[in-house]
């Protein structure tokens, strides 16, 4: 059971959740090498003045804090939904090959087709990740004994090497390119202009959109297949849905922001934590929870390396892997 009981502290959570995604949002754009403050962001709208200040808050800061507002709260409900459909606590989209397999045929277009235009990695990452997903299950699911969340796992990590090391591979044959894919392949926000997040971000909306209108049959969907079924749901259909909004949201994130671990199984835990097991309340926590955890993430990167930046998705992993390693010890003893 979560700690807050009626929905009225539910609903305060979420103002309390949205004024700290704010702050978040504000110290993004203030905080880094270059040292603004909060009268020169505003100012920078309010009365732009040319100067280097004020173009590094319009064209660099703005962006990436939303870029990372979008992914972190796109990877977080893409984990909460593959959670709830697998049952599995490991569940997430990097655990599940789909990070792995929009990142590779992301890296393919790029250095043997050539292609560089936004638009095209869109959908280059939705085929990927979709294909990623695919295999998993299908490998998941294969045998006499069905599903288990060890051979979910076990097939997710299975598939994230072998896309893994197809990139390297790949990665090798093109060397003039290798540290601006890597760098992107590590997980990153900086770099990327507004009109990159706003190719992506009807694709993201749409996702959480369909996220919350499936909440409810999620729900049913989350106490078993077979207590699903006896209630006289279709199944089959809750979870078709469930798959292309996960292929929306963590594609386009792949696509936008490269390849960012751990939020996606970290976030939907913590969201159970505050509202229990009712996904009408754990997608809009997740979605509000994994838009912070990525904003303190980017800023964290700015600082640890001065007067280089880390890449975002090893601050994630800093905070994700001991995460990781508690629910796999949790969730393979309770199984």
């Amino acid at each position: 059971m979560g700690m807050m009981a009626g929905n009225t502290s539910k609903v305060i959570g979420l103002i309390i959740g949205t004024l700290i995604l704010i702050a978040c949002v504000f110290a993004s754009i203030v905080f880094g090498a270059t040292d603004t403050g909060w009268q020169e962001a505003i100012e920078a709208y309010t009365n732009f003045n040319g100067s280097n200040e004020h173009l590094i808050i319009l064209t660099v800061r703005v962006p990436r804090a939303l870029i990372a507002l979008a992914v972190g709260a796109s990877l977080a409900v893409a984990g909460a939904l593959m959670q709830a459909l697998t049952r599995n606590p490991l569940a997430s989209p990097e655990i599940f090959g789909v990070n792995a397999g929009a990142s590779f045929f992301i890296v393919v277009s790029v250095l043997l087709l050539t292609i560089t235009s936004l638009s095209q990695f869109i959908w280059i990452g939705f085929l990927g990740a979709a294909i990623g997903a695919a295999a998993v299950y299908i490998l998941g699911t294969i045998g006499r004994e069905g599903t288990s969340s060890v051979k979910i796992v076990l097939a997710g990590a299975a598939v994230t090497a072998l896309f893994s090391a197809f990139t390297q591979g790949i990665l090798t044959l093109s060397e003039s390119t290798l540290d601006e894919i890597l760098f992107w392949l590590a997980g990153s926000v900086a770099g990327r202009k507004l009109e990159m997040l706003l190719s992506v971000l009807p694709y993201m909306l749409i996702g959480l959109f369909l996220a919350l209108l499936i909440a409810r049959p999620v729900n049913t969907l989350a106490m078993g297949e077979d207590v699903a079924t006896g209630l006289g749901q279709r199944t089959a259909y809750v979870k078709l849905a469930a798959a292309v909004i996960i292929v929306l949201l963590a594609g386009s994130s792949v696509a936008l922001a490269g390849s960012i671990g751990f939020v996606g199984i970290v976030v939907p835990h913590i969201a159970r934590y505050f509202v229990g097991i009712d996904y009408r309340w754990v997608i809009p926590y997740s979605a509000l929870l994994g838009a912070i955890l990525l904003l303190l993430a980017d800023i964290g990167a700015r600082f640890v390396v001065m007067p280089e930046e880390a890449p975002i998705g090893i601050m994630t992993a800093l905070v994700g892997t001991p995460f990781f390693v508690y629910i796999a010890r949790r969730g393979f003893a309770a199984s």
